[in-house]
Order: C-alpha cells, then sequence, then structure tokens
C-alpha cells in the first residue's frame, strides 16, 4: 500500500501546485505593478437604471514602461464590461524590468 499513498501524495502536490499557479493577482516570480494613474470607470446609465450591481475582472498586461499593451475579461457583466475596460485603457502603472500580468477588479454599486 505504500506506492498508493505516494502515488495519492503526488497527485495531491501536483494538485496544489497547479491551483496555486491559477491563484492570486500576480503572474509566479513577478510582483504586482502599482498603479500609480488610474481614473475610475463611469457608471453606464442603462446599468444605473437597472440597478445593476457586481464585480468585473480583467487581466492586464503591463508593458515595462506603465502603459497598458493588452487587457482580458475574465467575467463580469456585459454592461459594466465596457466602462472598465475603457478606464483601465487611461491607466498608468508604475515603471519594470520587463512585461508583467495582473488581475484587476472593479466594483461596480448604483
Amino acid at each position: 500500500m505504500k506506492p498508493h499513498f505516494q502515488a495519492q501524495s503526488l497527485l495531491v502536490k501536483a494538485l496544489f501546485l497547479f491551483l496555486l499557479s491559477l491563484a492570486g493577482t500576480a503572474v509566479y516570480g513577478q510582483e504586482a505593478r502599482k498603479a500609480i494613474v488610474k481614473p475610475s470607470p463611469e457608471y453606464p446609465e442603462l446599468a444605473r437604471r437597472m440597478r445593476l450591481s457586481g464585480t468585473v475582472k480583467i487581466q492586464v498586461v503591463i508593458a515595462p514602461n506603465g502603459q497598458v499593451k493588452d487587457t482580458k475579461v475574465v467575467g463580469g457583466h456585459p454592461l459594466l464590461v465596457a466602462a472598465a475596460t475603457s478606464a483601465l485603457q487611461k491607466w498608468k502603472f508604475s515603471p519594470g524590468s520587463a512585461e508583467t500580468s495582473q488581475l484587476i477588479e472593479f466594483e461596480f454599486h448604483p
């Protein structure tokens, strides 16, 4: 039974490392870059009338000079996503030595 226990233990460790790689706001081995200019998104009028609230999650790729290079929506209501993405394109991050990626969350409440 010892080999079975070792295989199970190895599987649990591999699963833990996989889940750990998915967690957090920064890619493994990278520090989160500080946003130095971060305008807030405008709450869409239609969403306000609908009393829509929620969280929008966007994965952002930041160039070494601190400019937003690319964005990918991870989750959120479509009415809120456009406002969050538009605001995020105007953000400026602290300079870094290499391109980095972070998960940014926006909370919308009427």
